[in-house]
């Protein structure tokens, strides 16, 4: 590696963990760290299988083809996922930074990428290219799910950005299938 792309990577990884901490810092009040937990755990799956079954009830068979669609994306979503942080296995920024709070429960041991990024990104992309009045809910949502993950002390920010780049190219390769 170059002493060049030594420097841009020591640069990106210093405003990295700057912008990880500062997002991180906002957890000190109990309302934002309490509205995050929440958004979190929701994001651990529960908005988005009780959407699918919502779905499921309101259109009956007409929907079991979008919430099959969701299913396997997500399914493929989580097997990349895990062999990444598996390969990768970059720690959690509260393990390598002591200003760093940890205000939410990791899943798992590794950082990269933000598998709840990810998923929110694909079921977010699918559900509203089937149901695009559910964009007001499911867009917001998905954007507080990354954002969540950074606040709690679970990721860097760069982990959210990669899991949601995943996400996106999951969602569009489904596309392709589906």
């Amino acid at each position: 590696m170059t002493h060049r792309m030594r420097w841009y990577l020591n640069r990106f990884n210093h405003l990295d963990s700057s912008l990880c901490i500062a997002v991180n810092h906002t957890s000190q009040y109990r309302l934002i760290r309490d509205c995050f937990r929440i958004i979190s755990r929701l994001g651990d799956g529960i908005f988005w299988y009780g959407l699918m079954i919502g779905i499921l009830l309101i259109r009956g068979m007409d929907g079991v083809y979008s919430v099959l669609h969701m299913a396997i994306a997500g399914l493929v979503g989580t097997l990349l996922y895990k062999w990444l942080k598996g390969k990768t296995l970059r720690p959690r920024p509260y393990e390598v930074h002591q200003d760093i709070w940890l205000t939410g429960t990791p899943l798992d041991k590794f950082s990269f990428p933000s598998g709840h990024t990810l998923h929110a990104v694909v079921f977010g992309l699918i559900v509203i290219s089937y149901y695009p009045q559910l964009a007001v809910l499911v867009i917001p949502f998905t954007v507080m799910v990354g954002l969540s993950r950074v606040v709690l002390g679970l990721h860097y920010p760069s982990d959210v950005i990669a899991g949601a780049l995943l996400g996106t190219l999951i969602a569009g390769l489904s596309f392709l299938v589906f």
